[in-house]
């Protein structure tokens, strides 16, 4: 920050037009420019470069605000990223279109991602956590009002469960209940059960849990009806059709229900578990529905989420805005993540390497994506991040049988020191 940060803003700026021609970002003078210099029998104008707004450094580089010239596009900057990026000398150049003529190009001086360290100002707001840091430097939120519902893919061993420990984490400090199913006997989630509204740890809770689920969404859909206020003395912005435009004292409590692997409850061999599984796999579409306005988000992580595991799974995805892929064994599960939505994302899934556990791509639906890695939180610090805001655990009827049942803490006492002997 005090050297670096320095040399690089001179860097850009000395070297800026020439980058600008080689790159192919420039435009050739305008014809009143070209009639002025006849005119005045002057030598023909230079190409001309965009011009520069803002240059701003950050903790990790800089970032250049630029104004296109007429007859530039955003994507000309976007083919050209790489091409800055040596040419600047930087790690990483990414670009995006602020508004129609203005384009931002973030730039890093070193590979964020090898090292993950979350800034300290990097606050959570409702519904919204940080919960990994974006290859151009930048804090990722999970945003759950933004994208209700989210998928997590990812092979064993690359940094699925790690990117789910930080997001129960991150929500611990909110009012918010923590719903978990966990077929894998609870190992992931139970050690956090003290943060946890509900938990289930075998599919045929699982079953219950989710039809307790689907029956308190239709109780606050029956709350928000009661409370809609849609007599004419009313203001139209003051109309509620979901529990955020509701009155503090009456606005039910958020749920995010956290499915560690979707697979163990839609796999089925016998007839009984056939039933089963319809009726969990038909409580979850519902729920991505007609969830998001009764406050209820689902979080869906999984090895694989494709159609062999049956019907409605693709019904289920395409309700899933949120796409996160770690590393995976083979194009076709990237493909399940992000063939339908962003398909260059399937390329930059598969070339994750298996030496950098956390990495991930991070999309939506809107067809957009960036790198992402999380940070190691190491279970024993999430178990007491979860201990220390086990008060903040809310009570919610329909889900009491539920609740997952906890020993009472026992605080271990200190060692007595030891006292020297006396000397005689």
């Amino acid at each position: 920050m005090t050297f670096g940060i320095f040399l690089a803003v001179v860097r850009v700026l000395v070297r800026y037009s020439s980058v600008m021609d080689a790159c192919g970002l420039t435009v050739p003078p305008s014809r009143f420019r070209l009639a002025m210099a006849r005119m005045a029998n002057r030598p023909i104008p230079e190409s001309r470069a965009p011009r520069i707004l803002r240059l701003r450094p950050t903790r990790t580089g800089l970032v250049l605000r630029v104004k296109l010239r007429p007859g530039q596009d955003a994507f000309d900057f976007s083919a050209a990223s790489d091409r800055l990026r040596h040419s600047y000398g930087m790690q990483n150049v990414t670009t995006r279109e602020i508004r129609s003529g203005v384009v931002e190009l973030r730039m890093t001086g070193y590979d964020v991602l090898k090292r993950v360290q979350m800034p300290a100002l990097a606050a959570a707001e409702v519904m919204k956590v940080p919960v990994a840091m974006r290859e151009d430097g930048e804090v990722y939120y999970r945003d759950y009002r933004q994208s209700p519902h989210a998928l997590n893919v990812g092979a064993t061993q690359s940094g699925k469960s790690v990117y789910q420990r930080n997001l129960v984490a991150g929500l611990a400090t909110q009012d918010v209940a923590l719903v978990g199913i966990d077929c894998k006997q609870g190992v992931e989630l139970a050690p956090l059960a003290r943060r946890f509204t509900a938990l289930a740890d075998n599919p045929d809770t699982a079953a219950e849990l989710l039809d307790a689920l689907v029956e308190h969404m239709v109780d606050v859909y029956q709350l928000i009806r009661r409370e809609q206020r849609l007599s004419a003395d009313i203001p139209d912005a003051e109309i509620t059709a979901d529990i955020w435009d509701l009155p503090d004292h009456l606005r039910p409590t958020p749920i995010v229900l956290l499915v560690d692997e979707v697979a163990e409850l839609a796999l089925f061999a016998t007839k009984e578990e056939e039933k089963r599984r319809d009726r969990i796999i038909t409580a979850l579409v519902r729920l991505a529905q007609l969830g998001r306005a009764a406050g209820i988000y689902l979080e869906i992580c999984g090895q694989r989420f494709g159609s062999e595991l049956g019907k409605g799974i693709t019904m289920l995805r395409a309700q899933l805005t949120g796409r996160t892929a770690h590393r995976v064994n083979d194009e076709t599960s990237a493909n399940m993540a992000f063939g339908d939505i962003a398909p260059d994302a399937v390329l930059a899934t598969i070339q994750i390497r298996t030496d950098r556990p956390g990495t991930a791509v991070a999309g939506d639906s809107s067809g957009g994506w960036i790198r992402i890695r999380t940070p190691h939180l190491t279970l024993r610090r999430a178990v007491n991040l979860c201990n220390a805001q086990a008060h903040r655990t809310p009570d919610i009827p329909a889900l009491d049988a539920f609740r997952p049942a906890l020993p009472s803490l026992v605080k271990v006492p200190a060692p007595a020191a030891e006292t020297a002997p006396a000397l005689a």
